[in-house]
């Protein structure tokens, strides 16, 4: 998958529920309609971060996971 990002947040060796709290953070400091990409090794994040999205009302343009590493991009409303 190829999503041209604006920002990136490494949460890696992170757990719930750090990682969700530092993606409200950082969501709150780029402009709308700029492209967040997370990167995390908890595994919970593959139901808390689409949550978060579903939530707040962000869009999640997609998720990744390969060799316990999750990256999800998440578009600001």
């Amino acid at each position: 998958m190829t999503i041209a990002v604006d920002h990136t947040l490494d949460t890696c060796g992170l757990y719930c529920p750090e990682p969700v709290m530092m993606l409200h953070n950082k969501i709150r400091d780029i402009a709308s309609g700029d492209i967040l990409e997370v990167i995390a090794t908890d595994p919970a994040t593959t139901r808390d971060i689409p949550k978060f999205c579903q939530f707040l009302g962000h869009s999640l343009l997609g998720q990744e996971e390969g060799d316990k590493v999750y990256r999800y991009f998440v578009q600001k409303a």
